[in-house]
C-alpha cells in the first residue's frame, strides 16, 4: 500500500512538474515560436502576398517589370543611393582621417560636429536644409551679391536628394573607418618606415589594405541607410514626382487601388532583397576585418600638419558648422517668421507658431504624448528581452542562439518601409478569421517598434557581457549564490552601462522615427515625425520647422543628460 501510494504521489507529482531537461525544451520550443511569429512571419506573408494573384504566381513582378514607371523608380533609386554613398564615403573618410590621425585640437567638439546630423532624424535635417537654401534664405541674399547671378542648390531635384543623404548618413562611415583606423598597429608604419618607405608607400602597403574592410563596411551601412530612408525621398522628391523604392510602396497603399496590397509587397521584396544581399556583404567585410579583434585603440597623433594646423582646422571648423550648425540655425529664423516667405526682420518676428503646436494643437500634445510611452515602453521591453537573447547568445554557442539572432535581426535589415507593410499583413488578421483590432491602433506601432529595433539592444547587451568572463559567474555559482543575487550582485553593477547605452539608443530612435510610422499611423496614435511630416505636405512650413526646432532642443537636451548620467555612473562603479 505504501509503495502503491508512494507511486501515485509521483505520478501525479510528475504530470504537473516535469523534469528540468523536458521544462526547458519546453521553454525553448515556446519561445522559438514567439520569435518565429513575431520577427519571420510578417515576412513570409510579405513575401507571399507578391506572388497572389489572379494569373500566374509571377504575375504581379511580370506585370510591374513591364511598366516603364519601374524602371524610372529602379533608376532613381540606384541614382540617389549610389550619389549619396559616394558622398558620404569620401566625407566620411577624409573627416576620420583627420580626426583620428592628425594633430588638431578640440577632437571631442569636432566629434560632436559631425555626429549632429546623424542623432537629429533625417526629415529635420531635411527641413533646416531646404531653409537654408530657400529663395528668400540668408545663403540666396549672399549669393544675390556674387557676379554672375547665382542662385541656391534647389533641393527637390536628384541632386538635392543626394547630397542631403549623403550629408545625414556620411557620420556611419565616419564611426567605423575612424575605429579602425585607430586600431592599425603603429608598428606597422614603423617597419615600413625603417626600410626607406615614404608615406605613400605607408598608406599602400599598411593603411589602406587594413583599413578597406572596415571602411567599405561602412560604406555599405551607407548604402543601407540611404536605400531604407523614406524622410528625405519623401520631403523633397514627392514635391518634384522623383520617386524611389521606398516612396513608391508609401504611394501605392496610399492609393488604396484594388491591387494596391500586391503591388506594393512586390515592390517590397524588390528593395528588401536589395537591402539584405548589402547586409551579407557587410557582414563579410566585418569578419575580415580582423584589425579591431587584436589591436588596441591608439589614439596618439600619427603625423604633425605643423605651420598648416590653423588653417585646416579653420576649413574643418568651417565646413563642419556650415553643414552641421548653420541650417539648424536657419529653420530656427524661418519658425519665427510671421508668415513663410516674409523676409526675416524684427518687424516679421512672433512666437505664435511654437504657441500654436504647444498649447493650441491638440494632435501636437497627443503626438508628443504618444511618442515618448512608445520610446519608454519599446527601450523597457527591448532592455529585458534583448538582454536575455543577448545572454543565452553569448553563453549558448549553438546552432540555435545563432538562429534567433539571425531572426531578430531580420526585421532591423529591411527598410522600413518593407517591415511596416509585413506588419500590416501579419496583423490585420494573424490567424485567418480572427481580427484582434491591433492593426488601426497604437498597438501595432509598439509591436512595429519593438520588432525593429530588438537587435539594438541585442547588440548593445553582447558588447557589453563580452567584456565579462564567465569565471565570475562560476565563482559567484560555487559559492552558492543564486540566479538573482549573482545578477543583482555581480552582473547589474558591471553590465548596467553598457545596456543602458543599448535602451538609451532604442528610445531615442523609436522616439523621432518616421518610416515605419507613416504606414502604421491611424487616427489617435500620430507621433512626432507624422507630424513633421503631415504639417510640411499640407503646406503648413512654419508650424513644421517651429516643432522641428522644439524636437532638436529636446534631443540634444535628452542626450546630453543621458551621457552625463552614464559618465557619473561610471565613476560611481570605478570608485566602488
Amino acid at each position: 500500500m505504501a509503495e502503491q501510494h508512494v507511486q501515485g504521489r509521483w505520478s501525479v507529482r510528475s504530470s504537473f512538474f516535469f523534469p528540468l531537461d523536458i521544462r526547458k525544451t519546453i521553454w525553448l520550443i515556446v519561445c522559438l515560436s514567439l520569435i518565429f511569429f513575431l520577427f519571420v512571419w510578417p515576412v513570409f506573408r510579405l513575401v507571399a502576398l507578391s506572388f497572389v494573384t489572379d494569373g500566374s504566381a509571377f504575375a504581379n513582378y511580370s506585370t510591374i517589370f513591364q511598366e516603364a514607371r519601374t524602371w524610372k523608380i529602379v533608376s532613381n533609386t540606384g541614382l540617389v543611393v549610389a550619389g549619396s554613398t559616394i558622398i558620404a564615403l569620401v566625407m566620411g573618410v577624409a573627416s576620420a582621417w583627420l580626426v583620428a590621425y592628425s594633430d588638431i585640437r578640440a577632437k571631442k567638439w569636432l566629434h560632436v560636429l559631425v555626429l549632429l546630423p546623424f542623432i537629429i532624424p533625417s526629415y529635420i535635417i531635411t527641413l533646416s536644409w531646404t531653409q537654408f537654401l530657400s529663395s528668400n534664405s540668408l545663403a540666396a541674399r549672399l549669393l544675390a551679391l556674387l557676379p554672375g547671378q547665382l542662385e541656391p542648390l534647389n533641393l527637390y531635384s536628384h541632386t538635392g536628394i543626394i547630397l542631403v543623404l549623403g550629408l545625414s548618413h556620411y557620420p556611419l562611415v565616419f564611426l567605423l573607418t575612424m575605429s579602425v583606423l585607430k586600431r592599425i598597429p603603429r608598428e606597422l608604419e614603423w617597419a615600413v618606415r625603417s626600410s626607406g618607405g615614404n608615406s605613400w608607400t605607408v598608406f599602400r602597403k599598411v593603411t589602406f589594405p587594413l583599413a578597406l574592410p572596415g571602411v567599405a563596411s561602412g560604406g555599405l551601412l551607407a548604402f543601407l541607410a540611404n536605400l531604407d530612408n523614406f524622410g528625405i525621398p519623401a520631403f523633397l522628391g514627392i514635391p518634384a514626382n522623383i520617386t524611389v523604392l521606398s516612396t513608391a510602396i508609401y504611394q501605392e497603399i496610399a492609393g488604396f487601388g484594388p491591387s494596391a496590397f500586391s503591388r506594393a509587397a512586390t515592390f517590397s521584396v524588390l528593395l528588401g532583397i536589395i537591402a539584405l544581399v548589402a547586409t551579407a556583404g557587410q557582414w563579410l567585410l566585418l569578419r575580415k576585418a580582423k584589425t579591431g579583434e587584436n589591436s588596441e585603440i591608439d589614439d596618439k597623433p600619427r603625423f604633425s600638419l605643423g605651420a598648416w594646423r590653423p588653417v585646416v582646422e579653420l576649413l574643418l571648423w568651417g565646413f563642419l558648422l556650415l553643414i552641421s550648425i548653420v541650417p539648424l540655425f536657419s529653420m530656427f529664423g524661418s519658425s519665427l517668421i510671421r508668415a513663410y516667405g516674409l523676409p526675416f526682420s524684427f518687424e516679421n518676428l512672433t512666437l505664435q507658431h511654437y504657441q500654436f503646436v504647444l498649447f493650441e494643437h491638440e494632435k501636437v500634445r497627443g503626438a508628443l504624448l504618444n511618442s515618448v510611452k512608445l520610446a519608454v515602453s519599446t527601450g523597457v521591453i527591448c532592455l529585458v528581452i534583448g538582454t536575455a537573447i543577448a545572454y543565452y547568445r553569448l553563453r549558448k554557442r549553438n546552432v540555435v542562439s545563432k538562429i534567433i539572432e539571425l531572426a531578430v535581426g531580420l526585421p532591423y535589415a529591411l527598410p522600413g518601409m518593407v517591415l511596416a507593410l509585413a506588419m500590416i499583413l501579419a496583423w490585420m488578421q494573424p490567424i485567418p478569421g480572427w481580427n484582434p483590432g491591433i492593426y488601426g491602433s497604437i498597438w501595432i506601432l509598439f509591436i512595429a517598434y519593438v520588432t525593429r529595433f530588438m537587435i539594438l539592444q541585442v547588440r548593445g547587451s553582447m558588447t557589453a557581457m563580452s567584456q565579462i568572463a564567465p569565471a565570475m559567474e562560476e565563482a559567484a555559482h560555487m559559492a552558492g549564490a543564486g540566479t538573482l543575487v549573482k545578477w543583482r550582485s555581480i552582473m547589474l553593477p558591471l553590465l548596467l552601462p553598457g545596456l543602458l547605452s543599448g535602451a538609451f539608443l532604442v528610445v531615442l530612435t523609436t522616439l523621432t522615427e518616421l518610416t515605419v510610422s507613416a504606414l502604421l499611423w491611424s487616427s489617435g496614435s500620430e507621433t512626432i515625425g507624422l507630424m513633421i511630416f503631415n504639417f510640411e505636405q499640407a503646406g503648413y512650413t512654419t508650424h513644421s520647422t517651429a516643432f522641428s526646432s522644439l524636437i532638436v532642443v529636446m534631443m540634444l537636451v535628452v542626450t546630453g543628460l543621458l551621457a552625463g548620467m552614464q559618465k557619473l555612473y561610471e565613476k560611481r562603479v570605478r570608485k566602488a
